[in-house]
């Protein structure tokens, strides 16, 4: 069989699969006890989140150069095809199906969605349907793996990034969402605070980030060449920034006073941590520059993400303006380094989701979330809840990093990670997909 009949046939397995799988023929939905207001702004926090991948397209595609635009954003937009797919099959049981032991869900549980009609509300989100909890669910691991694909930019075969992006959802994503947010989860157990996946989608993608970043090695050409499009930066980080609101905020699971603390907290953090970036440039001796401000912000969207249902509104400025500085130095750190992770994903993402962490463990207050049962933060004299978040920052990170670099050796035996010297120079848009920006529609 050629080789490229072999993503065709396996969708038409699946496919075939979907005829006869458990939940075709689905029971009653249940409607018992479900919240209206609670629902439609779930529905609208869900399409929030979903367009925050297409704003990530922008964000990436506008930094690349111009013959990788097409590519850079293909990345995103195909992540929003194989995941949701990837996650009514298997995805959403392994990462919130009965728990196995804490660190995985059953693959059954919900095969197919089975179930998912009829099923009672999430425990920790009672007043919407378990299938809306599942969609929302679905964009943040959809955008997930997608945020991993700046780290490789300009030098990735798309076949082999199609490969690890359903292993490393099915293997470092889905455990790690069961791990902090489903009940049974060790780390949900041991009292971890991660409101909307500072742990989970952060600190994975920034540590699989820089375990491709190593495993690829750098781009060929010794002077990266200038931005495509800055304009695209700054449009996809509004999308990003306004997508954001319904990341955190939508976490609440409901539209109560918790929702609007966390949309709070968010734009604070952002706002802080985009001046603080270009203002730490500017003391170093750099003109305040869109691209700056952008990165900044975004960092500051990172770092709250965990936070953002935890913590005080005053306190969410200090957090952008911390992770802000933090992230810029390994960032400028990075670059004086051989390590080639072309966007700064782990400088921005990784960094910044540690930072967040870190930070979740200082500043976190009972008095704003009762579901924080560890207790306050470093800041009200109390130890437990950072000494926990250091804990579990150390197996995430040791989990991500490690997990990751093995299923890129695994990708890589299957189908090579790196394309030719060759179509590297051409640039992928052409060489991989025939396509460029100036290509007619």
């Amino acid at each position: 069989m050629k080789k490229e009949l072999i993503p065709f046939v396996v969708l038409t397995l699946v496919a075939l699969a979907a005829l006869f799988a458990p939940g075709a023929i689905p029971e009653s939905f249940v409607t018992e006890g479900l919240n209206s207001g609670d629902i439609a702004w779930m529905i609208t926090a869900t399409a929030f989140v979903l367009l925050m991948t297409p704003g990530l397209a922008l964000f990436y595609g506008g930094m690349v150069n111009t013959k990788n635009v097409i590519s850079t954003m293909l990345q995103s937009f195909v992540a929003m095809g194989i995941i949701s797919i990837l996650w009514v099959v298997v995805g959403f049981s392994l990462a919130f199906g009965e728990s196995i032991g804490g660190f995985v869900g059953n693959p059954t549980t919900f095969l197919f969605f089975n179930g998912v009609l009829s099923a009672a509300p999430w425990s920790l989100a009672t007043s919407i349907p378990l299938l809306l909890f599942a969609l929302f669910q679905l964009k943040f691991a959809i955008i997930t793996p997608a945020l991993i694909t700046g780290s490789f930019a300009e030098r990735i075969n798309f076949k082999s990034y199609i490969i690890f992006i359903i292993l490393f959802s099915l293997f470092i994503y889905a455990p790690l969402a069961h791990w902090a947010w489903h009940p049974d989860g060790f780390l949900f157990k041991m009292g971890v605070l991660d409101f909307a996946g500072g742990t989970v989608v952060h600190i994975s993608a920034g540590c699989a980030a820089l375990a491709a970043a190593l495993f690829l090695k750098g781009r060929k050409s010794d002077q990266p060449l200038p931005p495509a499009n800055i304009p695209y930066v700054l449009l996809g980080t509004g999308l990003l920034w306004f997508g954001w609101f319904g990341f955190n905020a939508g976490s609440s699971v409901g539209a109560g006073g918790l929702a609007v603390i966390a949309f709070a907290t968010t734009n604070t953090a952002s706002a802080t941590a985009g001046l603080a970036w270009i203002l730490f440039d500017a003391i170093r001796g750099k003109k305040p520059s869109a691209l700056g401000f952008c990165i900044g912000a975004v960092v500051g969207l990172v770092a709250i993400t965990p936070a953002a249902g935890f913590v005080s509104i005053p306190h969410s400025i200090v957090i952008g303006f911390v992770a802000a500085i933090i992230s810029n130095i390994v960032a400028h750190w990075r670059s004086t380094t051989s390590i080639d992770d072309t966007l700064d994903v782990f400088p921005c993402h990784g960094i910044g989701g540690i930072s967040g962490m870190l930070l979740t463990g200082v500043f976190a207050n009972q008095k704003i979330n009762a579901a924080n049962t560890t207790g306050n933060g470093l800041f009200f004299g109390e130890t437990t809840l950072f000494t926990t978040h250091l804990t579990a920052l150390v197996i995430v990170v040791a989990f991500a990093f490690i997990g990751s670099y093995i299923l890129l050796f695994v990708t890589n035996l299957v189908s090579p990670l790196r394309v030719t010297e060759k179509e590297e120079i051409e640039g992928l848009d052409e060489s991989q997909h025939g396509e460029n920006i100036v290509s007619p529609f």
